[in-house]
């Protein structure tokens, strides 16, 4: 799931400061989870906007939406109609959804809501942590499932370093555990501890930040944008 955190309200006052009539888009579905961009948080940032323009003595006109998904075009079209008047979008989406209404409504600004932090997992209520960076070259079956690029304190393919003990990590022995203890501990379950001995080549790192823009299509044809999309 991507997690993501509102920014500070300062910032999207800022952002806003020459708008008239925004529309706080927010998304069903990550951002929802995370309490950073769903509909109780479009509320409240709408009413913030709103009280904050009062106080400035700024008359603004701010309404509210919110689709399932912000980074499908079969549901941002639904988008459309709430665009009517509107002069500004303050998007509370993933930095995905943000660049996808961009992207389908190019003639309107689309602000950026909220911070995208990384790809996790809920650990438990209210909280998630990171558990892939997208690196574009998955080893978790070497690995039994834990990822040492995105747990691992220092990204180490070939673990454990010399500073973890107790199964804690010398980063913060209080709060993070050893990546490479939990791979050690899993693959020793599985039988398989002799295959740690093996020597983890460096990520490829062609598959992950390099080159611009990476694609994966499908067998699917991808859908052109509607009409209601190309007039907004």
């Amino acid at each position: 799931m991507i997690i993501a955190e509102q920014k500070p309200f300062e910032r999207i006052v800022e952002m806003t400061a020459k708008a008239r009539n925004i529309l706080v888009a927010g998304c069903g579905t990550c951002v929802t989870v995370c309490l950073a961009g769903g509909a109780k948080e479009v509320a409240v940032v709408a009413s913030k906007l709103r009280l904050a323009a009062q106080n400035a003595g700024r008359k603004i006109t701010v309404t509210e939406a919110t689709i399932e998904r912000q980074c499908e075009n079969e549901f941002v079209e639904k988008l459309a109609p709430a665009l009517k008047g509107v002069d500004t979008v303050v998007s509370l989406a993933c930095g995905i959804g943000v660049q996808f209404l961009a992207e389908a409504f190019q003639n309107l600004p689309i602000l950026p809501g909220v911070n995208t932090r990384f790809l996790g997992a809920p650990s438990k209520q209210g909280t998630w942590q990171e558990k892939c960076m997208a690196c574009g070259d998955c080893r978790l079956d070497k690995t039994a499932g834990v990822c040492p690029m995105a747990r691992c304190s220092k990204n180490l393919l070939n673990g454990p370093c010399g500073g973890s003990a107790n199964g804690k990590c010398e980063v913060n022995p209080q709060k993070i555990e050893c990546a490479w203890q939990l791979i050690i501990d899993r693959m020793e379950k599985l039988g398989r501890l002799d295959e740690l001995e093996a020597i983890t080549p460096p990520n490829d790192w062609s598959t992950a930040h390099d080159g611009g823009v990476r694609e994966t299509a499908s067998e699917q044809a991808v859908p052109a944008k509607t009409e209601a999309m190309k007039s907004v």
